[in-house]
């Protein structure tokens, strides 16, 4: 005749656990210790995925900002060099600016007029975010580019600058005359009325009558788009300094602001001659 057996004897033979006894103590404070850490990992990848589809919110809207700003020079009738800037009321987070400004093209250096749109906000780090939109609007002639300079700085300009004759070109490059129409078969840019620039000899000049592509590009053809050329590069020094007037040309923005297109000028000659 078969006996029966007590369950809490087999498991205590087979070093096992009977049902009736649970998990210790230690066993489970493991167990809650592994579930911790898994979730806290979950919740790290969670609080990281939040993050970063705010960000490409704050993102997008920054973009739909800056694009319906664009939309609105475009469909202007006509428009002139501004800069406007201000909060969003739709997106309180975010910031706008709107230039519209005259700048030389870079392969040829005919002036353009663009409208430059952006929209700035504080990412999940604390740092600015920018969304810039760019659109070239239109080519402007000569004359057009004069009118954005006062016309008695382009009197001075044009009598600082432009020297009618070969023998003045020469005389004033240190060269013979010979010298000056090996210039102009290189590459040497007149006005239309065959006048030379000083700003052009000087180019040939500094590179000993053997300038690069990119500085035969910086040639003017004109007055009126030297003028504007110096402008934009008072922008650049501008952009380049720090508030102190402790950047490249030791000077600071305010005084950069009031320099006339001469003086501009003579500023960006001294800094060849450094860079030289």
């Amino acid at each position: 005749m078969n006996r029966g057996t007590n369950n809490s004897d087999v498991f205590a033979r087979a070093g096992g656990r009977s049902p009736a006894e649970g998990f210790s103590l230690l066993e489970v404070l493991a167990a809650l210790g592994i579930l911790a850490l898994a979730s806290s990992s979950v919740l790290v990848v969670i609080d990281r995925c939040i993050i970063s589809a705010a960000e490409s919110t704050l993102r997008m809207e920054a973009f739909q900002l800056a694009q319906e700003n664009l939309e609105k020079v475009l469909v202007s009738d006509s428009v002139s060099e501004t800069v406007e800037y201000g909060a969003s009321e739709k997106y309180p987070d975010i910031t706008w600016q709107t230039v519209i400004e005259a700048f030389p093209e870079p392969v040829n250096g005919q002036m353009w007029i663009r409208a430059v749109c952006s929209a700035e906000y504080m990412d999940s780090t604390g740092q600015t975010q920018t969304v810039e939109l760019e659109h070239w609007i239109t080519e402007l002639t000569d004359q057009q580019a004069g009118q954005l300079v006062q016309q008695d700085d382009l009197d001075q300009l044009a009598a600082d600058q432009l020297l009618r004759t070969v023998a003045d070109a020469a005389q004033y490059a240190g060269v013979d005359s010979d010298v000056i129409g090996e210039w102009v078969e290189k590459g040497l840019v007149k006005t239309e009325d065959g006048a030379f620039v000083k700003y052009n000899l000087d180019l040939f000049m500094q590179s000993d009558g053997s300038p690069t592509a990119e500085e035969k590009r910086r040639q003017v053809k004109s007055i009126e788009e030297l003028a504007m050329s110096l402008r934009t590069e008072q922008e650049k020094l501008n952009e380049a300094e720090e508030p102190e007037g402790k950047g490249p040309t030791g000077r600071s923005k305010e005084e950069l602001e009031k320099m006339d297109a001469g003086e501009i000028l003579n500023l960006l000659k001294q800094r060849e001659k450094w860079q030289r």
